[in-house]
C-alpha cells in the first residue's frame, strides 16, 4: 500500500480525528481555558506516539503553553531532517459572537466544517500528522522528522522563542517548514517566499498641563490634537510615498524576474481588492501594483489617533494630551533599529516649540524575511502543490509579519511555508470553517512534499 492509498482508506477516520481535537477549546489568549490547552496538547502527543513519533511537551518557561514536539529519526543520520511547525492553540469564540454554530461544536455542512480553530490552524496540525503517519505506516518516512505544534502562537510564543534561543540543538534541521495561513483560492495553490517586518511605537503630543475650556483659551493655545494632526499629516507626500527622509535609503529594487512572478497574482488579489477592501478608488505609492504596495514596499501607518473628548454629547475642551500608534512595515534589507531612529528623528523636526513629543512602547518587532524561489524546499513544496491540486503554485509576497519564521530562519534558511486553508475560512472571525478537500488535499501536500525533499 502506498501513503496515498493509506489516506484513502483512512480519510474518515481522520476526518473524526480532526473534530475530536477542534471540539477541545485550546484558547491560549485567556487563562480560563489553560487546561485545555494542556487537554489539547496531551491529545497531540497521544497521538504522536500511536502512530511511532516520540513525543515531549515543553514549556518555557514553567507555566507557559506547551511546545508539542514529536521526533522519528528511523530514516539514519544520513538523511536530512525536516522540522514541521505548526500551532494548536486557537483565538476565543462565543456562539453570543454571531455564530451560526456552537465554535467548539465542530459541524460539518457540505463540505465544510464549520469550528474555531478550523482553518486556523488545526488543518494544518492534522494534516502534517497525518502526512507522516501516512508514511510511517507504508515503510517509514524518507526524511527524519521532528513535527513542533505550538500550543501560544496566538498569545506571544514565549516557548517556541526561548526554545529555539536557549536549545538551538533540539530544534536543528536541514529544512524548516511553517505550515500555517492560507493560499489563494480552494482552487488555486499559492506559496509565500517573502514575508515583511514589524516596528511599531505611540507619538504622545503634550501641551498645557490639564485640558482647557476651549472658550477660554481657544486660540491662546496650540491644541495638541491639532498639533499631533499637522504631525502626522507630513509623514507622507500626496503620492501616498513615506516622507521620512532616508525611509527608502536600503529598500531592495524588485528586479524584473521577480515582478514577472509577482503579476501572475495581479488578477486574483484585484477581485480580493474589490471584494474584501472595496474602498472609493485605488491609492498607493506610484509605479507599482498592489502586490508589490503590499508585499515588497514598506509602508508607514496610522494605526490609531487618540486625544479629546469622544463619547457622547459634546464637551469644548482643549486637550491637553493627544496620541497616535504607528506602525510600519519593512522590507528586506530595511534595519527595524535604523528605521525607528528615522521615524523618531523625523518627528522630532516636525514637533513645534509650542508642543512636546515623546515616543513610547517601541517595540523593534521583527526584519523582513525573504526566501530563495530556487530553494530546495519551496521547489519541493512548489511540486508538491502540483501533484495535489493538479496546477502550478502562484509565488506570493505577503504583507504580514510571522514571527515565528524570523526564529527558525536560525535553525536553517532552506524554508518552506505550506498553508492548507483559504482566506474566506474566517480565521480569528465569526463562522470559521474549513473545506473537506483541502483537509485530503493538504495531507496528500505534505506526504508528496517530504518524499520529495528526500529525493
Amino acid at each position: 500500500m502506498t501513503p496515498i492509498d493509506y489516506i484513502n482508506d483512512n480519510f474518515d477516520r481522520i476526518k473524526e480525528d480532526y473534530k475530536e481535537l477542534l471540539a477541545i477549546p485550546s484558547i491560549s489568549t485567556d487563562p480560563a481555558y489553560a487546561h485545555d490547552v494542556l487537554r489539547a496538547a496531551n491529545w497531540l502527543a497521544a497521538k504522536m506516539r500511536e502512530i511511532g513519533l516520540m513525543p515531549e511537551l515543553i514549556a518555557m518557561p514553567e507555566g507557559r503553553h506547551p511546545v508539542v514536539m514529536g521526533t522519528w529519526d528511523g530514516a539514519g543520520p544520513d538523511a536530512k531532517t525536516v522540522l514541521i511547525y505548526c500551532h494548536y492553540d486557537v483565538q476565543p469564540a462565543s456562539i453570543e459572537d454571531g455564530w451560526h454554530t456552537e465554535p467548539f461544536t465542530p459541524t460539518e455542512v457540505g463540505d465544510r466544517i464549520y469550528a474555531r480553530g478550523a482553518t486556523d490552524s488545526k488543518i494544518h496540525v492534522m494534516a502534517n500528522l497525518s502526512a507522516v503517519e501516512a508514511l510511517l505506516a507504508n515503510g517509514g518516512c524518507p526524511v527524519n522528522i521532528k513535527l513542533v505544534f505550538e500550543g501560544e502562537e496566538e498569545s506571544g510564543g514565549e516557548t517556541i522563542s526561548a526554545l529555539v534561543d536557549q536549545h538551538p540543538e533540539r530544534m536543528r534541521a536541514d529544512i524548516c517548514v511553517i505550515s500555517d495561513g492560507s493560499i489563494l483560492a480552494p482552487e488555486q495553490p499559492s506559496i509565500i517566499y517573502g514575508l515583511r517586518g514589524i516596528v511599531t511605537m505611540e507619538l504622545h503630543i503634550d501641551g498645557p498641563q490639564a485640558d482647557l475650556h476651549s472658550g477660554h483659551w481657544g486660540g491662546a493655545v496650540h491644541n495638541p490634537a491639532q498639533a499631533l494632526a499637522e504631525i502626522i499629516a507630513k509623514l507622507h507626500n500626496d503620492d501616498g510615498s513615506v516622507a521620512v527622509p532616508g525611509f527608502y535609503d536600503d529598500v531592495r529594487a524588485l528586479d524584473d524576474s521577480e515582478r514577472e512572478a509577482m503579476r501572475a497574482n495581479t488578477d486574483w488579489l484585484a477581485e480580493e481588492y474589490g471584494t474584501l477592501v472595496n474602498p472609493p478608488t485605488e491609492w498607493g505609492e506610484p509605479g507599482y501594483s498592489i502586490h508589490e504596495r503590499t508585499g515588497a514596499r514598506p509602508t508607514l501607518e496610522i494605526n490609531g489617533i487618540s486625544g479629546g473628548y469622544t463619547g457622547a454629547g459634546f464637551k469644548t475642551v482643549l486637550p491637553s494630551h493627544a496620541m497616535a500608534k504607528i506602525s510600519c512595515r519593512l522590507v528586506p534589507d530595511q534595519d527595524p533599529e535604523d528605521i525607528i531612529r528615522k521615524v523618531s528623528g523625523y518627528i522630532a523636526q516636525l514637533t513645534p516649540p509650542t508642543v512636546r513629543s515623546r515616543i513610547t512602547d517601541l517595540d523593534y518587532g521583527r526584519p523582513a524575511l525573504l526566501l530563495a524561489r530556487e530553494g530546495s524546499a519551496i521547489q519541493a513544496a512548489a511540486a508538491a502543490y502540483e501533484t495535489a491540486w493538479g496546477k502550478p503554485v502562484i509565488f506570493e509576497r505577503a504583507g504580514g509579519s510571522v514571527p515565528i519564521a524570523y526564529d527558525l530562519e536560525k535553525i536553517s534558511q532552506d524554508m518552506a511555508l505550506l498553508s492548507f486553508s483559504y482566506k474566506g475560512g474566517g480565521a480569528h472571525s465569526i463562522n470559521e470553517h474549513a473545506l473537506v478537500p483541502m483537509l485530503y488535499k493538504g495531507i496528500i501536500t505534505a506526504i508528496t512534499f517530504l518524499q520529495a525533499i528526500a529525493e
